[in-house]
């Protein structure tokens, strides 16, 4: 399997554990419209059907999302966030869904998205964040690796509480330190998360993202949307299969923050 297929970690770990405990906020934070529904739309469905509030928080327009050299941008960048709204509700997610809008391909691992993204871990409060692992080896796409770069920074400037200084003053919120990172995509994942009633609910959020069906799912028509639900199903199945699971999503649990 590809390093460049999303959703597509590797089968075989050695030391893992299982099931974390539903929290009561998550914040999932994908580099594209799509990312988060590819890295952990199964567990963002099992949290929100046991009560929690999930968010996505994507840092990218998503505006080169598509392989049509003539498409209309402005049109694509609009869909693609309403499809992410779209996949959220698919999933049960009752949070917010925000973007921080920068162009697709060019986001950098600069100070301005730590804090920016800092400063919307400090407003949610969330108990668990999940995303792109920034080291996992082979991924060419250059937004995955800086979004993952940027959060796993954030995650230090929102629990210290002399980072953020100018906008504690200018929003009024205070330091928070999650409990847990989830890293999805992660050649050296130690966490799996049952997801073996979810399946549905990840291809449902999945095919909200109407856009990518031929980039991203390589389907251009109902036999190719097929394929790809095969194929989801059963990478699904095998990472379960490693831990006596129907179906998984797999992670680096980062917990002591």
């Amino acid at each position: 399997m590809s390093a460049n297929e999303p959703g597509q970690p590797p089968v075989n770990a050695t030391t893992f554990t299982y099931n974390l405990e539903t929290p009561a906020i998550v914040l999932a934070i994908g580099a594209h419209p799509d990312d988060v529904e590819f890295g952990c739309g199964g567990t963002l469905a099992k949290w929100s059907a046991a009560g929690a509030v999930v968010h996505h928080l994507v840092c990218t327009d998503g505006s080169k999302g598509t392989w049509n050299p003539e498409a209309d941008i402005a049109a694509l960048v609009t869909s693609r966030q309403q499809e992410q709204r779209n996949a959220a509700r698919a999933l049960g997610a009752t949070g917010t869904v925000s973007f921080l809008e920068y162009i697709d391909g060019e986001l950098e691992h600069s100070k301005e998205a730590i804090d920016r993204i800092a400063l919307a871990i400090r407003t949610l409060k969330p108990n668990i964040v999940l995303s792109h692992d920034p080291w996992k080896r082979y991924r060419l796409h250059p937004d995955h690796r800086n979004t993952g770069l940027n959060v796993c920074d954030a995650i230090v400037a929102a629990r210290d509480p002399h980072f953020l200084k100018h906008h504690m003053t200018d929003h009024g919120v205070q330091h928070h330190r999650p409990d847990a990172l989830l890293l999805w995509e992660a050649d050296e994942a130690n966490h799996a998360e049952d997801i073996s009633s979810q399946v549905n609910a990840k291809l449902a959020a999945l095919e909200s993202h109407i856009s990518q069906f031929e980039s991203t799912m390589k389907a251009t028509d109902e036999d190719g949307m097929a394929v790809f639900r095969d194929r989801m199903r059963t990478r699904m199945a095998d990472l379960g299969s490693a831990h006596s699971f129907g179906a998984a999503e797999i992670f680096h649990l980062i917990n002591r923050l």
